[in-house]
């Protein structure tokens, strides 16, 4: 089997030791390569399985954020593979995935191709549901995640930003900082093919800035009518948010804004023992999951 660029791809083949359900491996093309984890869930059998691509945040590692999300319990509960790609200092001295440099945006070069090809991949060797194919991510991760929808609309069905930005907010680093306390000085390129989205972002969060959660489902936004629904609730923990439904009157897409209320730049309902989490919040992840197995799709490519 050869990369998506046309080298062959490399990997690992391992388990790792502290959970004997997840599989190292890496993936390479001619833009690099990188590691990942793959949780595969205990009934596994061949039958075709859901994937979601988890992306960490800035200075996580792909074991904590599997940790502080507790995706892999959900995994486990409701029978679906995780991949979770591990950014090297290699490839940024912060391990933040590089959403705000040109070629790290475009289809076919850089991280998304490198993201991309590990996905199909992971399609190629396991029994992956094709319609099925998700990716969410924390802070860079959900700002990488949203690149993704942007350039693979034909893999991915649903993607999830959590304290994320829109795909195309920055073209530099200087530029980035400036996007993270502020927004994206332009209005983000709208999605040719809006890919359902959901977003989660603290309505106090000094990282990155909350008008990027509001950008991020903005540019997800199919043109035309949409019928709002807006929900007031609290989490068992105690936090408030305001969660926007957004879909079309035919209901062939549909998307959510959870503005959590108070909340700061970490994984909200996520376990203390990961880094960046806030466990009075609402379970980001098991929300990110409802969503996700509400979507798929319909079999066409763009």
């Amino acid at each position: 089997m050869t990369g998506h660029l046309g080298i062959a791809p490399t990997r690992s083949l391992g388990q790792s030791i502290d959970r004997p359900r997840a599989l190292t491996r890496r993936f390479g093309n001619a833009a690099g390569s990188r590691a990942y984890d793959l949780f595969v869930p205990s009934g596994y059998e061949g039958a075709p399985l859901p994937l979601v691509v988890m992306l960490h945040g800035c200075s996580q590692s792909s074991r904590d954020f599997a940790i502080g999300t507790g995706m892999d319990r959900l995994a486990e509960e409701q029978g679906f593979l995780v991949a979770y790609p591990d950014q090297p200092r290699s490839a940024n001295i912060a391990k933040s995935w590089n959403w705000f440099r040109d070629k790290d945006q475009n289809r076919d070069e850089g991280e998304p191709s490198i993201l991309a090809g590990l996905t199909r991949e992971i399609m190629s060797e396991f029994n992956v549901d094709p319609a099925r194919v998700y990716v969410a991510g924390l802070s860079s991760g959900g700002a990488a995640a949203a690149v993704m929808a942007m350039t693979y609309p034909d893999i991915y069905a649903a993607v999830g930003i959590h304290s994320g930005l829109a795909s195309g907010s920055a073209g530099s680093m200087s530029v980035a900082f400036s996007t993270m306390r502020r927004g994206a000085s332009l209005r983000p390129q709208q999605a040719t093919h809006p890919v359902p989205t959901i977003v989660f972002h603290g309505d106090r969060d000094t990282t990155v800035s909350p008008v990027n959660g509001d950008q991020a489902i903005a540019q997800a936004q199919p043109d035309g009518e949409l019928n709002i629904t807006t929900v007031e609730g609290r989490s068992d923990g105690g936090m408030a948010y305001t969660r926007t439904i957004l879909t079309e009157p035919d209901g062939m897409w549909s998307s959510e804004q959870w503005v959590l209320h108070g909340g700061g730049h970490a994984w909200a309902g996520g376990h203390p023992a990961g880094s960046h989490t806030d466990p009075i919040g609402p379970d980001a992840s098991r929300e990110m999951l409802r969503f996700f197995m509400t979507h798929a799709k319909d079999g066409g490519a763009y």
